[in-house]
């Protein structure tokens, strides 16, 4: 199972349609590559899971993506933040887009940016329905 799936099964049912998945780290592929899949990614209106959100060295790319994102999805965008899943100590946080502390994210992080039919129940579950007409 990956890391994904987990933060996901967690969640509720946030990857249940469409999504994708990216790694924020420009060590191997330059940011600029990552922008430009940012925003293809946010302009699709996918669901979209990051890992490799920042490390000691990489501490700006959560904000950057953030921005980004925001150039093309609503500040009410529901976000999940899955932190150690599945190891002692875990926490799953939902937010939202306008909201997310990019200061609070760590490598230990995977998020998950909703579509903008992505909902929350009443009851915290996230869940992203596979069709929106």
């Amino acid at each position: 199972m990956s890391a994904v799936q987990a933060v996901a099964a967690r969640a509720g049912a946030p990857i249940g349609a469409d999504f994708a998945v990216m790694s924020l780290s420009d060590r191997l592929k330059p940011w600029e590559v990552v922008v430009k899949r940012l925003r293809a990614v946010a302009e699709a209106d996918l669901v979209l899971a990051l890992y490799n959100p920042r490390s000691r060295s990489r501490t700006e790319q959560v904000a950057q993506a953030r921005a980004v994102l925001l150039e093309h999805k609503s500040p009410r965008t529901v976000v999940v933040v899955g932190r150690d899943i599945g190891r002692a100590g875990e926490s799953l946080t939902v937010t939202s887009l306008g909201e997310l502390d990019p200061g609070s994210i760590d490598m230990k992080c995977l998020l998950i940016i909703g579509a903008s039919a992505t909902r929350v129940t009443a009851a915290g579950r996230v869940w992203s329905p596979r069709f929106v007409p």
